[in-house]
């Protein structure tokens, strides 16, 4: 068989296979609890493979890897933000929001806040982070399926996203949050077992010995024209350190990752899918032991990829900013361009990461259309008073409306790492959403104002000094080619960090802490003993939010 039309294939099968599984649970997906919390009917350990699923986004597989594979030390630093993040959303959010909340971020805030003004602010923030996210899984997909079809053409790229954008659309408005899950916890299987399999050959090639893995990685980038001495690939500085503020990019950036997750809204609403507090825990424990197992897998794929793809073969993970560096690898360990081996694998693994992003951007839109409809549509507008057919009817529209605009902003987005995209929709979420959801579980005088102006504040700030940062415009690569969203002649950058979160997380605490002090409106303290009670004990957690 052609080794494209191999490729094909098996790549359509993952599709078919997740379009199935949406078709097989829209049939049990009856009312609003199924469509937006899948019934609470999931276990802990199914809940943290959709969690993982979930996480270990495009980002994850094809992102870091790259930046590992291109800057070495650096590049896995991603890594070790995304894993050390978990324990935050662990010890801060998971269990608590579990118990305190029903469909979304907002109906937690809202339980002791004025309803209109925070459901706004909330829904607003949520939309805002989740397209974020979505373009960086879009712009992979776009790079992934050029691969595999052997095009570079940027029409079908374009076509590639406005295909992803159709999917995740059906995916949603069909199948829900049943759907949704199902399809991240099968995608979470073949992810670990795609990427096992490229790390136990990537391995077999070294003896499994991970130093000379790191040797041979280290030599391989000596032997490139851009290299700056082969020891610093394993060391610090070659993307981070150089300078005082490639320093302050990597606090940046670290803080944006770290903090970032606890405020993610698609993966917040993951917490209303299980029954108890006790399965919260658990599927919180269960994604963590296998992202944490994932991100170990990275290190090999980098480093693997740095030092098995030489010359030639590693040009194109330098012009896809690093995003097709497991695809390579894959094809490199299975023997090579041209090679049946090496097609099958390549297809195998680009197959898996476009099921990875299906997945993810399934879940981004399933959460961020829900917040419009439950929170704005039905909570704002028509003051609760909406019936369970019209909400979810304008959950399906919403999730249109979003769809539409992140293919819109995707096609522009091409040029930029998707690990870097990721970054951003953490400092938006570490920003606008972390303070507001922290201040009101745990601060007694915190108010509406507050959370109105940390969740504003926050989301301005961190979103105003990403457009004037280097990323959007006046930034050059090392060779002097253009690596900013804007065309090179164009250059308003006056913030000189690429991630905003060292200065707009503390801006979106500040603003919390200004808005309630100078805030004339009475502490609803009881309602703070009611939410309390409830978040430390689930009393009462499966009753609507009725403030």
């Amino acid at each position: 068989m052609d080794h494209q039309a191999l490729t094909t294939i098996l790549f359509l099968s993952v599709v078919a296979l997740t379009l199935a599984i949406t078709i097989w649970a829209s049939r049990n997906t009856k009312s609003a609890a199924d469509y937006y919390a899948g019934g609470r009917s999931f276990s802990g350990v199914q809940n943290g493979l959709a969690i993982g699923g979930d996480y270990m986004s495009a980002a994850s597989f094809l992102g870091i890897s790259g930046a590992i594979a291109i800057y070495g030390y650096d590049g896995f630093l991603y890594s070790i933000g995304f894993l050390v993040a978990w324990l935050v959303a662990l010890l801060l959010v998971a269990e608590m929001l579990r118990n305190s909340g029903k469909f979304t971020m907002a109906d937690q805030l809202a339980y002791r806040m004025r309803q209109r003004p925070v459901r706004t602010a909330a829904a607003t923030s949520t939309v805002v982070v989740s397209i974020f996210y979505l373009l960086a899984q879009m712009v992979g997909a776009g790079a992934l399926v050029a691969l595999l079809l052997g095009v570079d053409s940027q029409a079908v790229k374009n076509l590639v996203i406005l295909g992803v954008g159709v999917l995740m659309i059906f995916y949603v408005t069909v199948g829900g949050m049943k759907g949704t899950t199902w399809v991240q916890i099968v995608k979470a299987v073949l992810l670990m077992a795609g990427s096992a399999l490229i790390v136990v050959m990537v391995l077999a090639k070294f003896d499994f010995n991970l130093s000379e893995l790191l040797g041979s990685a280290a030599q391989a980038y000596g032997e490139r024209p851009d290299n700056k001495g082969a020891s610093s690939f394993l060391e610090p500085g070659l993307q981070y350190g150089a300078d005082l503020t490639s320093k302050l990019n990597f606090l940046s950036l670290g803080l944006a990752l770290v903090l970032g997750t606890a405020g993610l809204p698609h993966i917040l609403i993951r917490f209303y899918t299980v029954p108890t507090s006790r399965d919260a825990r658990k599927s919180v424990l269960w994604a963590i032991g296998l992202i944490g197992v994932f991100y170990l897998f990275t290190l090999v794929l980098g480093f693997g990829a740095a030092a098995l793809l030489k010359g030639d073969d590693f040009a194109p993970v330098k012009e896809s900013k690093g995003n097709l560096a497991s695809p390579l690898l894959a094809e490199a360990v299975g023997g090579g361009s041209g090679s049946t081996g090496g097609a099958i694998l390549l297809a195998v693994i680009a197959a898996v990461a476009f099921a990875t992003i299906l997945a993810v951007v399934a879940g981004l839109t399933l959460a961020s259309s829900t917040s419009v409809a439950h929170d704005l549509y039905n909570n704002v507008l028509r003051k609760g008073k909406a019936t369970e057919k019209e909400e979810l009817r304008m959950t399906r529209i919403a999730a249109g409306t979003i769809g539409l605009i992140a293919i819109i902003l995707a096609i522009p987005a091409q040029n930029l790492n998707i690990a870097f995209l990721v970054a951003l929709a953490f400092a938006v979420a570490a920003s606008a959403n972390l303070p507001s959801i922290v201040y009101n579980m745990f601060w007694r005088r915190f108010n509406t104002r507050g959370a109105v102006w940390s969740i504003y504040g926050g989301l301005l700030s961190a979103i105003t000094l990403v457009f004037f940062s280097p990323v959007v415009s006046g930034k050059l690569n090392a060779d002097g080619t253009n690596a900013a969203l804007f065309p090179e002649s164009v250059d308003f950058s006056w913030f000189p960090l690429e991630n905003p979160g060292l200065v707009s997380i503390p801006l979106g605490f500040f603003f919390g802490w200004l808005g309630t002090v100078t805030s004339k409106e009475p502490s609803a303290e009881e309602r703070f003993t009611e939410l309390e009670v409830r978040a430390l004990t689930g009393a009462g957690a499966e009753q609507a939010v009725d403030h």
